[in-house]
């Protein structure tokens, strides 16, 4: 670690025309992450082109802060009408959105932006000091690892089964199932496909998201429009307050390390990194039951480890050159622009670069903040429009947003399908969140196994003698079987409630 250089690195990116950059990224991140369907990776890719003629710390500032200001921005949208603006505000809504319908949408927005600072500036400096270390465990994922991480990320799916596991589980097994659409893995040999070109990737992701959650709400809202009580959401502050600090900073703390540690494994992502942030605080709660219905613990969970996840993607990055996700991905690409090749050899013979890139992540951070905490009045506004007016806009944006990603009206039919069929999830009490996990994991489980049984000549031993994947299927088991047992204890003392209740 070389504190010199790390200074340097911050006076490069505080210098004016650097620290410009830093903000207009920011600000173009988090309008970017809170509309639906326009992801962070898009949003990165989409100013790649602008740097060509910029100085690397201007061009890495900028786009360092458009990927860390569309993270965050996506809670925006999930906490005010139930969109989540990237697929890493998914989790976000599962208690941002209840919060907001109580009228606490103010209280949500501030804690949104405070865990998102934190995690983000937590992984940035975990990054900064632990990026050789964590990317050596990175570097040991093989399949069998891969498998195992998916095996404990589908673990949560009784975590977010709201009130009925069963229901949860169903959820989670059909998503499972539309998984399995596509190309198969290992062959390429469609399945299930009908012949339709358009999934030969399987149900394209981000409609799918905008329809479960998106299309479903809207369709919920057109049916209560006439006799939905209006909700008082005025905002009285900027930041959380110290008793809900108080409440969640072990939650942010711990979150933000597993959002570090889940982003440093090349493709595993904030996503998923979210969900499972989001698991680990309900698994450990007082009060696991009402985790769903409102919990700030759960809007601080979600953001923090999602906003870690970007100091931690861009540590096998850095240091290894392989990219930890889609939007390093498009990053490995502007360092190429700019003559520079991530890995051993960068942090040899351009260590100003590593360290500017670290100065600027702490930086984007800082002013994603500032920019987040004074927005917070003027984002709220948007609940406060009649909903004549709101409800037909967020079903514009949402087509709009389904037919961005591929220019496909396909994925618009898509999208709207399970807009119908979340809506009818939503009347009938099944959760939504187990489907987008399975479609997330689901794809990455079949082809690590597959590859893993490849590998070892169909000897499923394999899966068991590697200690990192022997520790993460131990940790799905723990994860499964604590869950289950919280669960039932939930359930057992709801109805005990429920029965004192009717004798009294």
């Amino acid at each position: 670690m070389r504190f010199d250089l790390l200074m340097q690195g911050f006076a490069n990116v505080l210098q004016l025309n650097v620290l410009l950059m830093v903000v207009l990224g920011v600000t173009g991140g988090i309008m970017v992450g809170s509309l639906p369907g326009l992801t962070a990776t898009m949003g990165v890719a989409l100013l790649v082109p602008f740097t060509f003629g910029l100085p690397i710390n201007q061009s890495m500032a900028m786009l360092l802060g458009i990927f860390c200001g569309a993270i965050y921005g996506g809670s925006i949208s999930a906490i005010l009408i139930r969109t989540p603006g990237t697929p890493a505000a998914a989790a976000t809504l599962l208690d941002g959105y209840p919060l907001s319908e109580r009228g606490e949408a103010g209280r949500a927005l501030s804690m949104s932006v405070f865990a998102s600072f934190i995690g983000g500036f937590s992984g940035a400096l975990i990054m900064t000091f632990l990026s050789p270390q964590i990317s050596k465990v990175a570097l040991k994922f093989g399949p069998p690892e891969y498998f195992a991480l998916a095996i404990f990320g589908l673990s949560i799916i009784i975590s977010v089964s709201g009130n009925s596991i069963l229901k949860g589980v169903m959820a989670g097994i059909f998503g499972l199932t539309l998984s399995t659409i596509g190309l198969d893995p290992i062959s390429g040999y469609p399945r299930f496909t009908f012949g339709q070109m358009d999934l030969f990737e399987g149900p394209a992701f981000i409609p799918t998201l905008i329809g479960l959650f998106a299309l479903s709400e809207i369709f919920k809202g057109v049916e209560t429009i006439l006799t939905r009580e209006k909700v008082d959401n005025k905002i009285t502050q900027l930041l959380p307050t110290l008793a809900d600090i108080k409440k969640c900073w072990k939650v942010i703390l711990k979150s933000s390390i597993l959002g570090t540690f889940i982003g440093s494994i090349p493709g595993a992502g904030s996503d998923i990194a979210a969900f499972v942030g989001y698991s680990e605080a309900k698994r450990t709660s007082k009060y696991p039951e009402k985790f769903g219905t409102g919990v700030i613990e759960g809007v601080a969970a979600a953001e923090s480890a999602n906003n870690a996840c970007t100091g931690g993607a861009m540590i096998p990055l850095l240091s290894l050159g392989v990219p930890g996700d889609a939007v390093t991905a498009v990053l490995l690409g502007a360092f190429v622009i700019q003559g520079l090749r991530p890995g051993p050899l960068l942090y040899r013979d351009h260590m100003d670069v590593v360290y500017s890139v670290f100065a600027a992540m702490m930086v984007a951070n800082i002013v994603m903040f500032i920019i987040g905490a004074l927005g917070v009045k003027f984002f709220s506004k948007v609940i406060t429009v009649d909903r004549n007016i709101l409800i037909p806009v967020i079903f514009l944006l949402s087509i709009v947003g389904s037919y961005a990603m591929r220019n496909s009206i396909f994925d618009v039919w898509v999208a709207i399908l399970f807009g119908i069929l979340g809506y009818f999830m939503q009347r009938y009490d099944f959760p939504a969140s187990p489907i987008l996990l399975a479609l997330i994991l689901g794809p990455m489980a079949e082809s690590n196994l597959r590859r893993a049984l490849v590998i070892s000549k169909g000897d499923i031993s394999i899966l068991f003698t590697r200690p990192i994947s022997v520790i993460l299927l131990g940790l799905a088991v723990v994860s499964l079987i604590s869950s289950f047992v919280k669960q039932k204890r939930v359930e057992k003392r709801l109805a005990q409630e429920e029965s004192e209740a009717a004798f009294k």
